[in-house]
Formats: C-alpha cells, sequence, structure tokens
C-alpha cells in the first residue's frame, strides 16, 4: 500500500509524517478520514466474522483500548497516557529514520513491522495497544460505554507522542 498512500493507515504517523515536514498540511484531513473509515470497515468485518460463531453473545471487549478498569492490567490513566505517548513516539522515530533519503531503501517495511510487533508486545497488557488513533476508534463504535468514553486518550497520546517525535526529528536530526 506504500506506493498507493505511502502506507497511511494512522493519523498519528500523518500527523508526525506532518510535523516532521514529509506530508503537506492540506492532504492531513483526506487522510485521516479515509483512515477512519477503513478502521470503521475493518472493525465491521471483523465483527462479522465474531458474530457468526454459535453462541456470540456480544462483541465483549472487541480488542478496545483502555485504562483502569478497561486496561487489561488494570493500569492506570497516567500510566496508559505514557505508554501511549511514549512507544508513538519511538514508531514514529523508526517511520522518519527508516524512511530518510540517506538510508538504503527496502528495508523500511521491515524496520517499522518489527517495531509495530514489539511494540505490541509490550503494551497489550497495559492498554490493548493503540498508537494509531483510527485503530482505537474503529472498536469503540461498536463496543460503546467505556472504550468510547476513554477514547479521547487514544487520539491525545498518540498525536501527541507523533507530534514530539516530528519536531525532534525535524529540528535536531535531518539538519543537512
Amino acid at each position: 500500500m506504500g506506493g498507493i498512500s505511502g502506507g497511511h493507515f494512522n493519523p498519528a504517523v500523518s500527523v508526525g509524517l506532518m510535523v516532521a515536514g514529509r506530508f503537506e498540511s492540506k492532504n492531513l484531513l483526506p487522510y485521516v478520514i479515509a483512515q477512519l473509515v477503513g478502521a470503521i470497515l475493518a472493525s465491521t468485518v471483523l465483527y462479522l466474522i465474531v458474530s457468526g460463531k454459535a453462541d456470540f453473545a456480544g462483541i465483549g471487549g472487541f480488542a478496545t483500548n483502555g485504562y483502569g478498569d478497561a486496561s487489561p492490567g488494570k493500569f492506570s490513566p497516567a500510566s496508559a497516557l505514557i505508554i501511549e505517548i511514549v512507544l508513538t513516539f519511538l514508531f514514529l522515530m523508526i517511520i522518519l529514520g527508516s524512511t530518510h533519503g540517506r538510508v538504503p531503501a527496502g528495508f523500511a517495511p521491515l524496520a517499522i513491522g518489527l517495531a509495530l510487533t514489539l511494540i505490541h508486545l509490550i503494551s497489550i497488557p497495559v492498554t490493548n495497544t493503540s498508537v494509531n488513533p483510527a485503530r482505537s476508534t474503529g472498536p469503540a463504535l461498536f463496543v460503546g460505554g467505556v472504550a468510547l468514553q476513554q477514547l479521547w486518550l487514544f487520539w491525545v497520546a498518540p498525536i501527541v507522542g507523533a507530534a514530539f517525535a516530528g519536531i525532534v526529528r525535524k529540528t535536531m536530526l535531518e539538519k543537512d
């Protein structure tokens, strides 16, 4: 999908790239809308699959993100905020670094994919892993309740982490 959209599936990534000067601000809103539509469609497909089980009794958690009682490990809102900011920051630093023109072509997908795998392994017990506001929104719309009430954190934290990475990359690391 990189050849079509640059591989933008995540509003936080789009924001981080924009802040770093690698993505035009005029494209941000259309991309975010497309990312949200994609996430909602993906959640719809997932719902259609899980609801086909004979003893289906409702969506349950549906891999929604959360803190407090909605966290897999019952982590606090502060813990959720910190891990989502830090891991999104690191994710964007890897994306920005591995896609820089001075880096050999072809390795970015491997670095990005492995980084995202590690991020999930670290943060699933804390928040069920967001680092992607669209990914958090799709399931939350199906689950409702606490998932929607806590969704704000899974927009704010990834965008803050991504924007900070964009600032760091642009001001400290990409001086040519």
